[in-house]
This record gives C-alpha cells, structure tokens and sequence, in this order.
C-alpha cells in the first residue's frame, strides 16, 4: 500500500482525472504546458529559497559558536584570574626567601645572650611548693 501526499489522501483517482479535464477545458491544450512550466519553476524557486535560508542560519549559526567559544573564554578569564594571583605569590616566595634583620623591640631581652641563673637561694625558693616555703616563714618569726 502507497502513502499519498496529504492533498491527495482524500482524493480518489476519477476526481483526479474530472480535476485534469476542467484545468484542460478552462486553459485550454495549448496553455497547459506553459502552466506547468511556470509552476515547476516556481517550486524550483522555492526550494532555491529555503535552501538560502537553510544555508545561511548554518552560517550564522557557525559565525555565532566562532563567537560563542566557551572554551576559550574559560581559558582567557582563568588567566586573567591567575596572573596577578601568580604575581602576588612569586612576591611572597621573595620576601619569605630573603634574610631580614629584625630589631629588637623595646624591653626584650637579647635571647642570644645567656640566660640569668639564680643563685642558690632563689632556685631553693622556685623549687619549693608555696605551702612549704609558708611555713618555713611562719617557722622564722616565731
């Protein structure tokens, strides 16, 4: 079983030939030829037609993902973002790898030089507990 266009679905094939035998009459023999030479140059143009407009939104469609490549935008806008941030960093790397002579702030001791040992008395009284050198004092007074 053939499928018809959808103009013809409906159309039986002795409406067909009734159709063809009024165009004939109307127009006339001599007139049909021309006719349906002007209408196969229509469709023809038609086509052509869609064909440009078809061809041209692939074009500009084409034009558009050159435009639109996302890709290369992330590459640009990470390199935008990474540069001054690789810049900072090599600067970091730079003050933390070049010796600095620090001063001394006011009221520290110079931890290079050696510490203070306390005599004799004072390292019995740091050793000692507080409640024992309590009543070795309260021992004293009395």
């Amino acid at each position: 079983m053939t499928v018809l266009p959808l103009f013809l679905s409906d159309v039986g094939g002795s409406e067909i030939v009734l159709i063809l035998l009024v165009i004939l009459m109307f127009f006339g023999s001599k007139s049909i030829p021309g006719i349906a030479r002007t209408m196969g140059k229509t469709m023809h143009q038609i086509k052509q037609a869609t064909q440009d407009v078809q061809n041209e939104i692939k074009k500009s469609s084409g034009d558009l993902k050159a435009d639109f490549d996302l890709q290369k935008m992330v590459r640009e806008t990470t390199d935008i973002i990474e540069k001054p941030l690789l810049e900072e960093s090599v600067k970091m790397d730079q003050i933390i790898q070049t010796p600095t002579q620090f001063s001394k702030p006011f009221g520290v001791a110079n931890p290079s030089s050696p510490a203070h040992i306390p005599s004799s008395d004072e390292s019995t009284a740091l050793d000692q507990p507080a409640a024992e050198q309590e009543n070795k004092d309260l021992a004293q007074e009395k």
